[in-house]
């Protein structure tokens, strides 16, 4: 894979806040590699080995998405869920930004049937097809309707596995991380000093709490998974 440069720089990250932690009371030893000092009772992320690793990541996805490879973002937390489906909206990924419904990936036949119902109920709205229906079969199908998008809005285009699963937070998202593990899909995660950073094939050292630091993660990924598009539309 050749490596490119993103422009990662230890100034715009310092700015985002990318390198405060959780208090040295709650955290992860193995986590203890990337860790560079403590400051006020709060770890302090190394954000040279953040680069390696952010740098590392855009290569991966670059690389799959120049061949056309799928992925799928997931961040369920309030702080996350906006710049997820923005990241995603703007990248063309698939997403999930509200919750995980345990089995999406690993009991994908299941998520496909509701996919499915979701697409035809989608269908029958627009087409106006749900108005004609007595009011009370109409008001269910649209209450279903609305749940479907709700969890399965940012999925609604997927027609198979994804190829790569970025995920923000580890912690909040281990259910969506164990069945990646268990599909053996590969994965990128964001993890904060109180994660283990061997579950994941890339994990990203960084604040997971911050709105400006989860942005500017999935920025850089963004931009990577755009290039690397944009090759694989000019040398199909």
């Amino acid at each position: 894979m050749a490596r490119r440069y993103w422009n990662i720089n230890l100034e715009e990250m310092l700015e985002a806040g990318v390198h405060f932690g959780h208090g040295t009371r709650k955290w992860n030893p193995r986590m203890a590699p990337y860790i560079s000092a403590k400051r006020k009772g709060i770890h302090i992320t190394n954000l040279t080995r953040t680069a390696r690793f952010l740098s590392e990541a855009c290569d991966l996805v670059f690389d799959a998405a120049s061949k056309g490879k799928q992925f799928l973002i997931v961040g369920t937390k309030n702080k996350a869920a906006d710049s997820v489906a923005r990241a995603a909206i703007r990248a063309r990924c698939h997403y999930v930004n509200k919750k995980w419904l345990g089995g999406m990936l690993t009991n994908w036949p299941t998520t496909e049937t509701r996919l499915h119902k979701f697409r035809d109920l989608r269908t029958e709205q627009k087409t106006g097809g749900l108005n004609r229906l007595p009011k009370r079969d109409a008001a269910m199908l649209k209450r279903q309707l609305s749940r479907l998008q709700t969890y399965l809005g940012g999925i609604k285009y997927m027609t198979r596995l994804p190829d790569i699963v970025i995920i923000v937070d580890q912690q909040e998202e281990y259910t969506a991380l164990r069945e990646c593990i268990t599909l053996g899909i590969p994965t990128i995660c964001l993890i904060d000093t109180n994660c283990d950073p061997d579950l994941a094939d890339i994990s990203i050292p960084a604040n997971d709490d911050a709105i400006a630091s989860i942005r500017l993660i999935l920025n850089k990924l963004v931009v990577a998974i755009c290039e690397g598009r944009s090759s694989y539309i000019r040398n199909p």
